[in-house]
């Protein structure tokens, strides 16, 4: 009887025009779930069908059946407040009865999705369509994903980076990187410099940090994600000596960074050395980095300031 009185009395199915020949996103909903989602760009038309299908061929009344288009922001740590940052609406059908399958078309023209999809630790941005079949007794609803890219031109300007960090007195490290923009698909070229060097360091390694800051003060969160860590060298480096570094970022699970996405979440990334030494000491010298999507599809990555000697991550 329970069973009974919670089933819902309709099926709805919503088809996406072009659904067969447009990219999928292979998108990573937990540590073992994933999904594909039907990717689209700013400026681009929604479009496509509903179909409602009464069960049973019984006689359906409804007060109304209308189709969205929702930007919604979920911050997961604050489960009761949903953000939406657009809303489209389309009246399917006025007040009335189904009996039989109906197929209602819609149409979301050239529209503005300002911020790129992300599902994070954290915070979720999430575009989709929602179907509403409005009954006395109780609404029926469906919703269906899709993902959405943001591409930018990339600046004209690609100057190489050069940064010193370190240990007063104990270690003094020059990094150098052929070039200060990067696209998601591209090889990071640069090199490792040892000008000082007086602790017995046992090996180094590079990692890349993803850091996911949500809230305001005083209620901000952030939450750090090691995505890959390799070893560059293995057993304590003289001075004067220099480490190539070689890194490919097409295999790792990378977005654009975000900053103040609606002023509610942001996400930077981090390429992180970690000097181990013979004693206790393990130091953390973090070079942040900055990434959007490139126009031809794939995105850049743009270095910033370095920070402080001795800073730690």
């Amino acid at each position: 009887m329970s069973s009974f009185f919670f089933s819902s009395p309709l099926d709805i199915d919503i088809v996406l025009d072009e659904a067969d020949e447009r990219q999928m996103v292979d998108v990573k909903l937990d540590k073992n779930r994933r999904e594909k989602a039907p990717l689209y760009l700013d400026g681009e038309s929604v479009k496509g069908a509903v179909t409602i299908r009464p069960k049973d061929g019984k006689r359906l009344e409804h007060t109304g059946i209308k189709v969205q288009f929702i930007g919604l922001i979920e911050m997961f740590f604050d489960r009761g407040n949903h953000y939406e940052f657009l809303s489209l609406g389309q009246e399917l059908a006025a007040p009335g009865e189904l009996q039989h399958p109906q197929t209602f078309p819609f149409n979301f023209k050239n529209v503005e999705k300002q911020y790129e999809s992300y599902n994070g630790i954290n915070v979720k941005l999430r575009y989709f369509i929602r179907v509403t079949v409005s009954r006395r007794m109780a609404d029926v609803i469906r919703e269906k994903d899709i993902w959405v890219y943001s591409y930018r031109i990339p600046p004209e300007t690609n100057s190489s980076i050069k940064m010193d960090v370190g240990i007063e007195d104990c270690l003094h490290i020059e990094f150098e990187y052929s070039k200060s923009k990067y696209h998601l698909k591209d090889v990071i070229v640069g090199r490792i410099y040892f000008l000082l060097v007086r602790l017995k360091i046992k090996h180094m390694e590079l990692s890349i940090i993803r850091r996911e800051t949500t809230g305001v003060a005083p209620n901000q969160y952030n939450e750090s994600e090691t995505l890959v860590r390799f070893e560059i060298m293995d057993g304590s480096p003289s001075r004067g000596e220099t480490i190539p570094i070689r890194l490919f970022l097409g295999g790792f699970d990378l977005t654009p960074t975000f900053r103040e996405v609606n002023k509610k979440y942001s996400v930077r990334y981090y390429l992180s050395l970690v000097l181990i030494d013979e004693g206790p000491l393990n130091l953390h010298l973090p070079i942040p980095d900055s990434y959007t999507r490139r126009l031809d599809g794939n995105p850049s990555a743009i270095g910033v300031s370095p920070p402080p000697l001795g800073s730690r991550l």
